[in-house]
């Protein structure tokens, strides 16, 4: 009867010892907190790369509109939104591009329309663009083709005339 009293105690005082608990609570809820925390650095990161790649359209088509000859000033254009250097990119004493993958091959300006109405507009927009995910890139985790395509474009009034 003492051996059963004493195992009823021991295991009463067992089941109602709360040390380690906190530890158990984290040990669950710590993977749920970091894939939070993951997501949200990769949803800061597109919106830093979205938000980056209009600024470039917008100083792009800044440069345009205020020079005579669109056409002559393309490549110009491009290379400003590629660094914000219009003699170009990447080479020596000048800056680096601005985004992963982007090229002048994404960069699509559209000149104002002569003669045809009183305002003029110049349009300069990135195309085909596809933004690498870090943390939550599903191209490698699943072998498909999930892509994030960003598109930003500006539409600024042409100054010369």
């Amino acid at each position: 009867m003492n051996e059963m009293l004493k195992t009823r105690k021991t295991s009463r005082r067992f089941f109602q010892n709360e040390n380690g608990t906190q530890m158990i609570e984290f040990a669950i809820i710590f993977p749920v907190l970091l894939l939070m925390f993951a997501g949200v650095t990769e949803l800061g990161r597109l919106y830093y790369t979205y938000n980056t790649l209009a600024k470039a359209t917008r100083t792009g088509a800044r440069y345009l509109s205020t020079v005579q000859d669109v056409a002559a000033n393309t490549t110009a254009a491009k290379n400003m939104v590629l660094c914000g250097n219009a003699a170009g990119c990447g080479g020596v004493n000048q800056p680096a591009i601005i985004a992963p993958n982007l090229s002048a091959n994404n960069i699509v300006v559209t000149p104002p329309v002569a003669g045809v109405a009183q305002v003029k507009y110049v349009d300069v927009a990135i195309t085909g663009y596809t933004y690498q995910p870090l943390v939550f890139n599903l191209n490698v985790m699943t072998g498909r083709n999930f892509t994030i395509s960003l598109t930003p474009s500006t539409r600024m009034r042409y100054m010369v005339d």
